[in-house]
Order: C-alpha cells, then sequence, then structure tokens
C-alpha cells in the first residue's frame, strides 16, 4: 500500500486513528483531526509502510497487539477475518488472535444449540465465532449475528437477546471485540413510530351534522369530540351521536356491538320504568315517562310500611328489581 494511499486512509477513518499503534490523541479535541496531530499521522503512516499484516501478509499495517512482548501486526480490515480482538471502548486495545481475551462463562452449548438471532446452528464450544451470554449462560449466538444486533440497536438499547440483561451483556460484548454503537436504534430512525403518537381527530358518525365537517372540532358543547373508550380509533361529535353533555365516555359500534353502542343515558336505561314494570294504565291516558319507585308502592300485602321489617323487605325487594332490569 502506497504511502500516500495510507495517509489518506488514515486521515478519512477516525476509528483507525484510534487504534493505531503510538498514535496519539491530544486532550484538545479542536487541535488537528479530532485530535491528532498531522505530524504524528504522518509518522505512522511512515511506521506502518514497514510493518506487515499477520493476516493478510500486506504492507501497511497500523495495529499492533496489546499483549507485552508480541510483535504481530495487523490492518483494522483485517482483524475479524483473522481473529483479532479490538475492543471499541478506551483505551482502543487489540489483539491478535493469539492473545485476544475469552469468555470466562463456564458453559458448553448443548448438541443442536441454534443461534437466537439466525437460527442457525453454532459451534460446540466457545470460539472466537461463537459467543455466550455471561448472564443466562444459555443464549448463544455467532458473533456476526451479534454484531448486526448491536449495529442495530445501539448502546441504549443492546441486551441479551433471551434473559434481556443488559449491563453485563454490554460490557462482556465491548470486551470481546463488539463493536456498539453511541446512539439510538435505527428502528427509531426518520420518526418511524410518530404514528402511535397520533390522536385521532375525525367524526366518524354515519351522518356527521357539524358545519365545519368531519375534522373540525370544538373543546365543549354539542360539538365536542368525543374517541372511543376501548379503541380510540373512532370518534363522534356529541350531537351526531346524540350524546348529551353529562356523558362523559362513549363507544363505537365495532367496540360495544352493532346497535349498542352507548348512544345517551336514556338509551342505557332502556324503556321507561313503568312500561318494564307492567305498570301502565289500562284507560291509555298518559304516565310519567319515568317512575321513581318509592318504598311504600313496593311493600308485600299484610305489612305495615312503617314496620322495621316492611322497609327491610322494601328495600330488598327493590334492589331485587332494579338488577332484574339492568339485566333485562
Amino acid at each position: 500500500m502506497g504511502s500516500s494511499c495510507l495517509s489518506l486512509l488514515i486521515c478519512s477513518s477516525p476509528l483507525l486513528q484510534f487504534f493505531a499503534t503510538l498514535l496519539f490523541r491530544q486532550d484538545n479535541d479542536r487541535g488537528g483531526l479530532m485530535g491528532f496531530l498531522p505530524r504524528d499521522i504522518q509518522i505512522a503512516v511512515w511506521r506502518a509502510a514497514l510493518k506487515r499484516c499477520c493476516v493478510c501478509g500486506q504492507s501497511g499495517a497500523t495495529i499492533m497487539c496489546c499483549k507485552e512482548d508480541c510483535g504481530r501486526w495487523f490492518h483494522l480490515p483485517c482483524a475479524k477475518e483473522g481473529g483479532c480482538v479490538t475492543q471499541y471502548i478506551p483505551d482502543y486495545s487489540s489483539f491478535c488472535p493469539e492473545h485476544g481475551p475469552e469468555q470466562d462463562v463456564e458453559a458448553t452449548p448443548e448438541p443442536g444449540t441454534d443461534c437466537l438471532i439466525c437460527m442457525e446452528p453454532v459451534e460446540d464450544r466457545k470460539t472466537f465465532r461463537t459467543l455466550v451470554c455471561p448472564a443466562c449462560k444459555r443464549a448463544w449466538f455467532h458473533r456476526d449475528c451479534i454484531q448486526g444486533q448491536a449495529m442495530c440497536a445501539g448502546a441504549l438499547a443492546f441486551q441479551c437477546p433471551l434473559c434481556r440483561d443488559k449491563v453485563a451483556f454490554t460490557v462482556e460484548m465491548f470486551t470481546m471485540g463488539i463493536r456498539i454503537p453511541f446512539r439510538l436504534p435505527t428502528w427509531e430512525d426518520n420518526d418511524a413510530f410518530a404514528d402511535l403518537g397520533e390522536r385521532h381527530s375525525r367524526c366518524t358518525a354515519r351522518d356527521c351534522l357539524y358545519p365545519g365537517g368531519r375534522e373540525e372540532a370544538e373543546e365543549e358543547g354539542p360539538w365536542e369530540l368525543l374517541l372511543c373508550s376501548s379503541c380510540a380509533a373512532e370518534g363522534t361529535h356529541r350531537r351526531c351521536s346524540g350524546l348529551r353533555n353529562r356523558i362523559e365516555s362513549w363507544e363505537c359500534d365495532s367496540c360495544a356491538g352493532v346497535g349498542t353502542a352507548s348512544r345517551d343515558e336514556s338509551e342505557l336505561s332502556g324503556p321507561s320504568l313503568t312500561r318494564q314494570s307492567g305498570l301502565e294504565p289500562a284507560d291509555g291516558s298518559s304516565a310519567p315517562e319515568a317512575i321513581s319507585p318509592s318504598f311504600s308502592t313496593l311493600v308485600p300485602s299484610g305489612l305495615d310500611p312503617q314496620s322495621p321489617s316492611a322497609e327491610t323487605s322494601s328495600s330488598h325487594q327493590h334492589t331485587v328489581w332494579l338488577q332484574s332490569l339492568l339485566s333485562s
């Protein structure tokens, strides 16, 4: 790799700058390129031109294994292919295939164990390409699969696919060289769930009576828009469904059943108590729409209306009578 090409690669790749051996970052991020001085970058380029990658054998290797007395160098793009571990946390340590960290979890996958992400079989032991959750010790997955999940979930949503452990799992994956970006999950990009926060704001009554149309409503009064108390996916102006001001909730036909949606308290109470109790006048004369029963009218024959037993008996019959009306 030419010196000019390598210099351009290092300058254009922030990750390569952080992992490059003997390339030190200044305390002031505004100095140089993200804290790396141009002169130091040029020295790293000259040094890399003399180093060969232990994976591909080409020159231009900028990363040396952190293990003391190990002189292996490698390219950052060759790290995963060659089994090298690069830890994407300060101090951005790197290890060759021989000295990479291993999981301390005492666990071995059972025969036929599949990766929880791709559902393909994993190896029969822990390796560079097969990882296990340190918390539950039952979730196994391929390195490439968990790396893909980490890039989608980001640090805020990254967790074990099985036990949902977050802290121990994230620390272990960082140690094993999984790159976990510090950002929101990709599935929340471009306000993907913005529709879930929208509130239904349209009258869906069969005949909308509001002069302003179905899309308009007022904050109170007959043109206030009530949403279905069950699904909130349909709405109606009070007047469009005959709802009085004292009605606080309403259900659409889909939730309450066709013909049973709440319309008004008068409908909820059913026909007048006079008609249901069979007390309509025989001569056809008009009667009140509803009778407020008094205890005296419900006292069985032979009991004094003023006696305690009469009051107890009438109270009980009053309760039974109201229950029968509501259940009819």
